[in-house]
This record gives structure tokens, C-alpha cells and sequence, in this order.
């Protein structure tokens, strides 16, 4: 009996490897035109990390992550999201005392433990920006207009950005306050999930997608009418300067982060053609996040983009083709034939061989399966004339070429 793969854990062939072989290579290019430099954190972590770093109230640390202890006893666990594990390096690492600004960026694999649907896996894979160390709403600006840059170079279409503002630790209780008074008043008929966090999290309460729960965020106080003059003043900079450079947004009073250290700007990617989860990269302003690690009182901005969701919206996409797939027709030609092979992958060409001499008619079926440009055929008489018969195969043209003008030849063809 076989073994299967567990639920909510996928297997990335070909097409899909090459999907996100294409987002990693593509967020390289555009971030690093940005100032941003990867780094690569593990993908385990002490689970006090992020019980500090994301909130011991919130579902991803009371119910989705996987926590075993170690030998000792100390309780570890698969990183459910990336920001807290960059933190925790950053501090480790003392970047603060090297540069007064650090912009950092990862990729890989997350996991959480809740129930498999599209676009959301038990392992999944985030893109995750950060840029640490100024408060000015120019670095909010920069780290959106980032985000929208990376989602055109992927050629995503029809997505739009939501803004908000969260206030600060000065205004923000205020609204706070409103808020819970405002809930209050429909506690019986919100969902389970909000009635809980009605006493934990209220801001989360907005967050709800349940219909049952509509009539009491559409009349529920707004951030706008209880910001104070400095995070107007933020939001105002921030949306100013998005507007300068083209970039469309919806002012969405309900796009919240739950946790206390958010403040000020946050904002989120969204696209109505992945179904419910509309979701496909968010973020914002995290002031009080790297203190609360323990670190120093660093400011900070970032969002991360959720690769399998990136995946739905971008369809197939092909493997680089291989250039050449060399056949022998007989053993005598094995030797010639890996030589060959050998030759042309060093030249920077792309391509296989038959490991073993087969007749005609089934060598080019597997030429054929192989996608490559060009079949090279080696039999008896090419060994003989020392050349290599040369198939193009979306021309179905052929010509005898020299062995030794191969790697001049082939590295030359369109």
C-alpha cells in the first residue's frame, strides 16, 4: 500500500514549479530595484516568538500552528507567517546600530493548521517585505507602490488596492472604545467568532465576512472620525503621494489588523476571481512590533503576498523549453552522444539525451515528448560522416551539421 501525501500539503511538478520559480526570480528583480535585500530566516522558531509577534488572542496562535517541544521541553513551532521570524533577526543581527533604515525581504514556505481550500494550504508560501526604521509616510508610500510595481511585473490585472488608516496608541483607544459600545449593541447577532473577540479583539469584528454580521459593521464607526491630527496628517501624505504616481485605491473603513502594535497605515490586494478569499497581499504599519520582541523602538512597514492565491490569478505557466534532445540509434553512439551533451550544456544550452540507443520511430516519440527545439540524430552513417542530422522540430525541416560546428550552430539559432 502506498503512502499519501497528508491534506493540505501539495506536490509542485513542472508548470507549478516553474510558477513559482517565476514569482521568486521576478521579486528579486523588482525589489532589489527598490534598496531591498533578501534574507533567509528558518522556518522553525520558539513559539514564544510569535505568541509575542502575532498575539496570543488571535486564531493562528490558539488554533493553526504546528508546536511540538524540543528535548527540553520548550515549545517550538512551524512559522505560520514570516514578519516575526525577520524581526527576530533583525534584532539578533543589531541592524539598527549598522543602518539607520534596513530593507529586507523573504520567500518560502508557512504553515498553519486549519481546514484546506482554494488557495489556502496547511503548507503554503508568502512573499514577506519589510522596511524598518523611519516613521515617514513616504516609506508607507514606497513599500505600496513596491507591491503594485511586483503585481504588474507578474502581469496581474483587475486588482484593487484598499487603504486605511489604524490611528496610533493615542488616538486609537478612543475608537476602540467606540467601537466595542457600537458592538455591543448587536452582540446577539454576531457569529460565534465575534462575539469573542467583541471581548479580545474588536477590531477583528470588522474583519468578519459572515452576512449575518453586515448590518453592524455598515454602521459602525469609522477610524477617520477619530484619528488625531498627526496620523490625518500620516494617511493624508501617504494617499497624497499614491494619487501623485497613479496609483488608484478604495478608502475601505473596515480593512483593520487586530493587534495592538498595527498602527496607522495598512492596506490590501484584492481580486473578486479566487472566490471567497479575495485576499492575495496585505499589510501595514507595525510601530510597536520590534519593542514588543524585545528589541529597540524601531519603527517599520511591510506585507507579505500569499503565492498559492498569486498562483489562481496567474494560471499556467510553462517550463523553459529545452533547446536540443540528442538521439542514438544504436550503442556504438552512446559515447559520441554524451560528449555531445555534455558540450552543449556547457555552451549554456538546455537539453537531454536517449540514455540508451533505441530504433527511430520511438526515439523521436520521446524527442517529441521532451519539448526540445532541436533533435539530434546519431546513427551509423552520421558516425561515420562525423556529423549529427539536426531536426527542427516546429519546422519538421532537417540538415546534416558538422560535430564540432554543433555548439557554434546551435547556441546561434533563434
Amino acid at each position: 500500500m502506498s503512502i499519501s501525501r497528508i491534506n493540505g500539503f501539495a506536490d509542485l511538478f513542472d508548470s507549478d514549479a516553474a510558477l513559482f520559480d517565476f514569482m521568486e526570480s521576478t521579486c528579486r528583480t523588482i525589489f532589489s530595484r527598490y534598496g531591498f535585500k533578501e534574507v533567509r530566516v528558518p522556518i522553525m522558531e520558539y513559539t514564544e516568538l510569535f505568541a509575542r509577534g502575532i498575539g496570543t488572542e488571535t486564531d493562528v496562535v490558539q488554533k493553526e500552528m504546528y508546536t511540538f517541544p524540543d528535548a527540553h521541553g520548550k515549545l517550538q513551532s512551524l512559522r505560520p507567517e514570516a514578519t516575526a521570524g525577520v524581526m527576530r533577526a533583525y534584532i539578533n543581527a543589531s541592524l539598527h546600530a549598522r543602518e539607520s533604515v534596513s530593507k529586507l525581504f523573504t520567500y518560502g514556505p508557512m504553515f498553519r493548521c486549519e481546514r484546506p481550500q482554494k488557495g489556502r494550504m496547511r503548507q503554503f508560501h508568502q512573499i514577506d517585505c519589510e522596511l524598518i526604521g523611519t516613521p515617514a509616510p513616504a516609506a508607507d508610500a514606497e513599500v505600496v507602490s513596491l507591491l503594485v510595481n511586483y503585481m504588474d511585473a507578474l502581469g496581474l490585472e483587475n486588482l484593487s488596492l484598499h487603504l486605511n488608516t489604524l490611528g496610533c496608541p493615542n488616538c486609537r483607544p478612543k475608537y476602540r472604545q467606540a467601537l466595542i459600545d457600537h458592538l455591543t449593541r448587536y452582540e446577539s447577532s454576531l457569529c460565534e467568532d465575534c462575539q469573542r473577540r467583541l471581548h479580545t479583539n474588536p477590531l477583528r469584528v470588522l474583519d468578519c465576512k459572515r452576512d449575518h454580521d453586515q448590518e453592524a459593521l455598515q454602521t459602525a464607526p469609522v477610524f477617520a472620525d477619530y484619528i488625531c491630527d498627526d496620523c490625518r496628517a500620516h494617511y493624508e501624505t501617504v494617499t497624497g503621494l499614491l494619487t501623485d504616481s497613479g496609483i488608484s485605491y478604495v478608502q475601505d473603513h473596515c480593512l483593520v489588523r487586530g493587534l495592538d502594535y498595527y498602527c496607522r497605515t495598512t492596506f490590501e490586494l484584492r481580486s473578486d476571481a479566487i472566490g471567497a478569499q479575495t485576499a492575495v497581499a496585505g499589510g501595514g504599519r507595525y510601530d510597536g512590533l520590534i519593542r514588543n520582541l524585545g528589541g529597540p523602538d524601531v519603527p517599520g512597514i511591510g506585507f507579505a503576498c500569499g503565492m498559492e492565491r498569486l498562483a489562481l490569478l496567474m494560471g499556467e505557466r510553462e517550463a523553459a523549453r529545452k533547446d536540443f534532445y540528442v538521439v542514438c540509434l544504436d550503442d556504438a553512439c552512446v559515447a559520441q552522444g554524451f560528449r555531445i551533451t555534455r558540450d552543449l550544456r556547457l555552451a549554456g544550452l538546455k537539453g537531454e539525451m536517449g540514455y540508451t540507443a533505441a530504433g527511430m520511430k520511438s526515439s523521436m516519440r520521446q524527442a517529441g515528448k521532451s519539448g526540445a527545439r532541436y533533435t539530434l540524430i546519431l546513427g551509423s552513417d552520421e558516425m561515420a560522416r562525423q556529423v549529427a542530422a539536426v531536426k527542427d522540430m516546429d519546422q519538421g525541416s532537417q540538415q546534416d551539421i558538422e560535430l564540432d560546428q554543433l555548439v557554434t550552430v546551435l547556441s546561434h539559432k533563434d
